[in-house]
């Protein structure tokens, strides 16, 4: 097995859990930005978001908008699939962690 189908299959998976934790008008935006036939439109969104990103500063526009950008941008750049699902995999452990502590610290409190 490659470390290519690797990445494709963690980013997918990735993907996945994003549009399960999303309001379903936004879940069904980025399922279809996730068809291959949309190609097209996903490049320039991924570059458009990673762009408004670094003006995340303002109203509206976020640093938020980097990874997505990235997630959109892996689909077609094979360079970005490795470290793009990787910082992916990171990114959810930490926050799982980050969770799990917070809500650990919320229950020895309350006790």
């Amino acid at each position: 097995m490659s470390n290519s189908n690797t990445a494709d299959r963690q980013l997918d998976r990735s993907f996945e859990r994003l549009q399960r934790r999303l309001p379903a008008p936004f879940a069904r935006m980025i399922g279809g930005l996730r068809n291959p036939s949309a190609r097209w439109v996903r490049i320039p969104a991924g570059i458009l978001l990673i762009a408004g990103g670094f003006v995340g500063f303002l109203p509206i526009l976020g640093f938020w908008m980097i990874p997505l950008g990235l997630l959109l941008l892996a689909q077609d750049v094979p360079f970005l699939k490795r470290p793009t699902s990787k910082a992916v995999v990171w990114g959810e452990r930490t926050w799982t962690r980050w969770q799990r502590r917070r809500r650990d610290k919320t229950n020895d409190q309350s006790e």
